[in-house]
C-alpha cells in the first residue's frame, strides 16, 4: 500500500469484489451490529432469536462485534454473541433521558458480571449531540468503572471530541474513536489519507492509551457529502483500503454497518440506509 491506499486504477469492479470478499473470508477484527430488520428501529422490542438469527448471517466473517444499547432486548446482544463464539464491544445508550440512562447502565453492568462484556462502551457521540456535559458524562463512566474493576471502559465519539474534552478521555481506559471521511466531505480518493490523521489525532488525545476505530465505512448509494460521492465502487474501494491498512498497522477496526437500515433516512437523509456490508434482507452485498 502506499500511503494512499491501493492503485484501484486498473482493478475492475469484479476484481474489486473478489478483494472484498476475500478479506472477510478471512475475517475482519469489527463490526457495528444492529439486529434491526425492514420496518424496525429503535423502540422496538427485540428477541434473542431475531438477535441470533442476525448474528448468523455475519458471524463468519467478523471476530467482534460492537453493540449500541442495554434495553428494549438489545442487553441480550453480549450472550448471544459469545455463544456464537464472537467478542463484544458493548454499548450503553446515553442521552437527556435520564431515566433511561439508568435502565442502560445497570443492565449493561449486569451483562458484564455475567460475563458477556470484553469493552464496555459508556455512551455514543452523547457530545458532539450536545445531550450531556462532560461531568454528566464522566459520572456515567466512573460508575462502571467502579462496578466493573475487570472490565476495559471506554467512550465513543468523533475523534476529534477525545481533543476537545480530554477530561473524557483521561477517564477513559480505552479511547473508542469514530472516523468518517464521509460526513466530512473527503473525495474517495483521499480518504485512507483522511481516516489515517484522524486516527493519528485521537493517538495524540489519548496520550499512550489503546485508540479503536469503533465506526467507519462508506454508502453505496445515496446523496453525495460535497465531494464524498456514495457509489458501489468507491464503497468496495473504502472497505479495502480499511483493512489493508488495518492489517498493516494493526489497528483495531469496527466497520460500519452489518446491515443498511432504513429508518436512518430520518436523521441522515437517503444516503443512511445504505451503509450495510449485508443488505436490508441480509444478502452479502459484494457476491
Amino acid at each position: 500500500m502506499s500511503l494512499a491506499g491501493v492503485n484501484f486504477s486498473n482493478l475492475t469492479t469484479e476484481e474489486l469484489r473478489k478483494l472484498a470478499v476475500h478479506i472477510l473470508t478471512e475475517k475482519i477484527h469489527g463490526i457495528s451490529f444492529s439486529p434491526y430488520t425492514e420496518g424496525q428501529k429503535p423502540g422496538a422490542e427485540i428477541t434473542e432469536q431475531q438477535i441470533n438469527d442476525r448474528l448468523d448471517l455475519i458471524k463468519t466473517n467478523v471476530n467482534w462485534v460492537r453493540s449500541f444499547s442495554c434495553t428494549e432486548g438489545n442487553q441480550h446482544t453480549p450472550k448471544v454473541a459469545k455463544e456464537n463464539g464472537l467478542n463484544t464491544l458493548v454499548g450503553v445508550w446515553l442521552d437527556g433521558d435520564l431515566e433511561n440512562n439508568e435502565k442502560e447502565l445497570t443492565n449493561a453492568i449486569e451483562v458484564a458480571r455475567a460475563g458477556h462484556v470484553d469493552i464496555l462502551a459508556v455512551g455514543n457521540e452523547v457530545l458532539l449531540r450536545g445531550e450531556l456535559t462532560e461531568d454528566e458524562l464522566i459520572a456515567y463512566i466512573n460508575r462502571a468503572k467502579q462496578a466493573l474493576p475487570g472490565v476495559e471502559v471506554g467512550y465513543v465519539d468523533a475523534y476529534f471530541k477525545f481533543e476537545d474534552y480530554p477530561k473524557v478521555t483521561e477517564a477513559c481506559d480505552v479511547i473508542l474513536a469514530n472516523c468518517y471521511p464521509f460526513w466530512e466531505g473527503c473525495p474517495a480518493d483521499y480518504s485512507l489519507l483522511y481516516m489515517k490523521d484522524m486516527h493519528r489525532r485521537a493517538v495524540k488525545a489519548g496520550k499512550g492509551k489503546r485508540v479503536i476505530i469503533t465506526e467507519t465505512g462508506w454508502p453505496n448509494l445515496g446523496t453525495a457529502e460535497r465531494g464524498a460521492v456514495p457509489s458501489f465502487d468507491n464503497a468496495l474501494k473504502y472497505f479495502i483500503n480499511t483493512y489493508l491498512w488495518a492489517e498493516e498497522e494493526s489497528i483495531e477496526i469496527f466497520y460500519f454497518s452489518s446491515f443498511d437500515e432504513t429508518w436512518k433516512i430520518e436523521d441522515e437523509g437517503d444516503v443512511g440506509a445504505y451503509w450495510g456490508l449485508w443488505d436490508k434482507d441480509g444478502k452479502l452485498k459484494y457476491v
